[in-house]
């Protein structure tokens, strides 16, 4: 058939499907075909063909033929297999192919291509040819402008080649910046870039696309070639993907393995390290640090146990998921190493739980020896404290001799304090450990630290008094010129106003004791007769106290004196009365103390001072 008689189609599908053969020829060192018409007709050609897209060889056929019917048997070995293999043959014969008959050809090529290159492409239940146009529409789907409803018209711009490229390739055109009114340009493009970067035979010229209507079973071989690298590509990239995930995968576990290692190892670590630490603690017999000890025991199971617990728990949790890791790609068991497994942490917790039992014991029985002591200690101090004071107390009643003497005693007995001072100080501490220890009972005393230091107080006034009543006697013996009616009266005013039992007087104290004698002076004289009387001292001491009232009552209270003093109070009445004495304000101490040594009258209305005056003045 001449070149101006062959139809458009027969030549696009010619050009097609030669190229077609060839790529699957010249891969296997076969020269390639260079006319469809002559170069099968001999049915070498055809057999290399079929034995290369079959996988398989059709056995012995004459590889040089001379004669038209070595020929014609070499193109019945290629139909006979044809046939074999399930593919019918229709108005084609062994004659056709020998004489050259390029439709024919060119069809029982198409019978080829749709057997063993498009036959494989299916989808959903698809046909093949419709399975490769839903291939072709889901991975253009995104592309407004590119819209495949067939093997021809959708494909003459070239958008939907390139929009298979940019799907697939991205990295080898910029669909973007793409020139939509140029689709040779376009056309040209994606089979130049498909050619040379992706593998896809050219089976097509850029002037077989740019057509009215491009020739449909050339257009459909060609993009089956697309769907065949692409899907080879996918395949690629899918087996990629699973390796990486398998990688990760295996990283993943290999790094929780690492993981669950060091955890392991810590908690090991940190719970042998805190039974040493129980093992090797020393109490040192207070309660500060066997309440220390308690406490920090109780913090341990409050805050770290509980830390461990969870640890423990996630450790447990995290070598199952390492075995379901490697149970789901059916990799080998992960087996951890000698003394990292549960079974090592398990007993290592056992050996904990007995550790912590045994520390709970020797912190108690710790406190309650502590408490024990601590009674103890107490008790034989205030024992030892209440004999002091009782012996100190014994003593003090059995002073006699003169005022020197006694006075001597008192001061060698006031030396006797400070020590059982320093005893009651070490008490009040142990009191105060007692307390903390929260003791409340002790068998071993029946006296307490605020007994003791009561007991003490009042043996310490005792001595005061004892001491201040025997340098005030020695006073007093010394001040002939006062008769022993004055002396007693000025002894118990400054008696009754020393309220702090310190044998002196403050300037408040000082002007209400001569107030109470009847001398009242103002804040300016009180205050220039005060400093005058302490001679520098902070106090005005009985000693003083006495000379000033010597240098102010001289030769003034003689005992005529006083009995007109009582006259005078009494009214002229022979007796004195309660209301006679308080009206004049003597002070209730000297009421009850006239009370006590003066005689009552004869008609008992009140206190005969006549009969009391005469009796010391004989």
């Amino acid at each position: 058939m001449a070149a101006s008689q062959t139809p458009a189609w027969v030549a696009t599908q010619h050009k097609a499907f030669l190229r077609w053969t060839n790529s699957h020829l010249t891969p296997h060192g076969i020269s390639q075909v260079n006319n469809l018409q002559y170069d099968f007709s001999d049915g070498v050609k055809l057999i290399q063909l079929l034995e290369i897209i079959g996988s398989e060889s059709l056995g012995r056929y004459a590889m040089h033929p001379k004669l038209r019917v070595q020929k014609a048997e070499n193109v019945i070995v290629a139909l006979d297999y044809i046939k074999q293999r399930g593919i019918q043959l229709y108005n084609i014969g062994a004659e056709d192919i020998v004489d050259g008959n390029v439709k024919l050809i060119l069809g029982l090529l198409w019978t080829l291509i749709l057997r063993f290159t498009i036959s494989e492409i299916n989808a959903e239940g698809y046909t093949a040819k419709e399975g490769l146009l839903l291939w072709c529409q889901r991975k253009t789907a995104l592309y407004d402008d590119v819209e495949i409803t067939d093997f021809s018209t959708s494909w003459n711009n070239g958008l939907a080649f390139c929009a298979l490229l940019d799907r697939h390739r991205p990295d080898l055109i910029d669909y973007d910046s793409l020139d939509k009114s140029n689709p040779k340009a376009n056309i040209e493009l994606a089979l130049k870039l498909a050619s040379e970067h992706v593998g896809i035979p050219q089976l097509l010229d850029v002037e077989d696309v740019l057509v009215a209507k491009p020739d449909e079973r050339s257009i459909m071989t060609y993009v089956a070639h697309w769907f065949h690298a692409f899907s080879a590509l996918d395949k690629i990239e899918t087996a990629g993907r699973r390796i990486e995930k398998f990688v990760e995968h295996m990283s993943s576990s290999y790094d929780m393995q690492h993981s669950y290692e060091q955890r392991i190892k810590r908690l090991l670590d940190a719970i042998k390290c805190q039974m040493k630490a129980w093992d090797e603690s020393i109490f040192t017999g207070t309660y500060a640090d066997a309440r220390q000890q308690s406490l920090e025991f109780t913090n341990y199971k409050s805050k770290l146990k509980r830390e461990w617990i969870a640890e423990k728990t996630e450790i447990t949790s995290m070598l199952g998921n390492i075995k379901t890791k490697l149970a789901t790609y059916g990799l080998s068991d992960y087996d951890p190493p000698e003394n990292l497994r549960l079974s090592d942490l398990d007993l290592t917790w056992k050996y904990l739980l007995k550790a912590e039992a045994i520390r709970s014991k020797k912190i108690n029985e710790a406190i309650r020896d502590v408490k024990e002591k601590l009674r103890k200690i107490f008790a034989d101090t205030a024992n030892n404290i209440a004999r002091e004071i009782d012996e100190l107390s014994l003593e003090l009643v059995q002073i006699d001799g003169d005022l020197d003497e006694q006075q001597t005693a008192i001061r060698k007995i006031e030396l006797n304090i400070e020590p059982i001072n320093s005893l009651l100080e070490k008490l009040k501490l142990l009191d105060h450990d007692l307390e903390e220890a929260n003791v409340d009972e002790n068998d071993y005393t029946v006296y307490s630290y605020d007994e003791l230091q009561y007991e003490l107080k009042l043996a310490k006034d005792a001595i005061s008094k004892k001491l201040a009543f025997i340098d005030n006697q020695i006073v007093a013996r010394s001040m002939t010129n006062l008769t022993p009616i004055q002396l007693e009266e000025f002894e118990s005013v400054f008696r009754f106003f020393d309220k702090r039992h310190q044998n002196c007087l403050e300037e408040v104290e000082f002007s209400a004791a001569l107030a109470s004698l009847g001398m009242v002076y103002s804040d300016e004289e009180m205050h220039e007769i005060f400093d005058d009387v302490r001679e520098g001292e902070p106090y005005v001491s009985f000693e003083q106290f006495i000379r000033f009232m010597v240098d102010v009552t001289e030769d003034q209270n003689t005992a005529e004196q006083v009995l007109q003093s009582f006259m005078e109070v009494a009214e002229g009445k022979p007796y004195l009365t309660d209301f006679d004495l308080r009206h004049s304000l003597v002070p209730d101490p000297m009421i009850e103390q006239l009370e006590e040594i003066m005689p009552k009258d004869k008609t008992g209305q009140g206190l005969d001072y006549v009969a009391f005056m005469e009796r010391l003045c004989i």
